[in-house]
């Protein structure tokens, strides 16, 4: 169990820092789409709203206008880690429901209290999922079914989750579903299952704290 919630842990961090074509999306294509996968779409509205959520829970953990400036500073780009995020989640769970594996409620809620004792309690948790994994605390639970769904892909394909045959079954559900992004989120790399930057010379990241575009 605690190699599991380690390893879970270590994939929070690559569902959000992974480095990592398919042809991108443009405007004219996709209108209002971040991104489309396997057909159903992403749209921009829906990226604001996360990226609103994760900066709503960085003011309400900080004090003062400076300590939340250096949150922001610590997240920038937040827009496309979160469009990852939620390409990625869609990807993982098309792969998992091919390997015939699901997540039970049981499974999240036994997760989430096995983490808050060992955080300190239920706000210490939070917390820390918001730090260091930019996962505002109402995502919570959907980000620990993420990772719980993870894990038993990599015990029913034999291996875990830093394997090459884990990111396989990944790259194969990226090939099945047609992940297309909008070139201003950069490009989706089918083998990796990541995303990667577009070297456009037209897109600018807009990353201002109080913009209502996605920073």
């Amino acid at each position: 169990m605690h190699r599991r919630r380690r390893t879970a842990l270590l994939l929070s961090a690559a569902l959000l820092t992974a480095a990592p074509l398919l042809t991108a999306c443009g405007n004219d294509a996709h209108p209002g789409a971040a991104a489309v996968v396997g057909g159903d779409r992403i749209t921009v509205s829906q990226l604001e709203n996360r990226v609103n959520e994760v900066r709503t829970a960085q003011r309400a953990a900080t004090t003062g206008e400076a300590q939340y400036e250096q949150a922001v500073a610590k997240s920038g780009g937040l827009a496309r880690d979160t469009l990852h995020s939620m390409v990625l989640d869609r990807v993982l769970h098309r792969a998992a429901r091919d390997a015939g594996v699901g997540v039970t409620r049981k499974e999240i809620q036994e997760a989430r209290a096995d983490l808050e004792q060992r955080a300190g309690d239920a706000k210490a948790l939070e917390v820390t999922w918001l730090q260091q994994y930019g996962v505002p605390p109402e995502r919570l639970d959907d980000n620990l079914r993420v990772q719980i769904e993870a894990q038993k892909l990599a015990t029913a394909l034999g291996t875990d989750t830093s394997r090459p045959e884990f990111w396989k079954a990944l790259s194969e559900a990226s090939k099945k579903l047609g992940v297309d992004l909008n070139p201003r989120y950069g490009t989706w790399d089918v083998e990796k299952s990541s995303r990667v930057d577009a070297k456009l010379p037209w897109v600018r990241d807009v990353t201002a704290a109080g913009s209502k575009q996605p920073a």
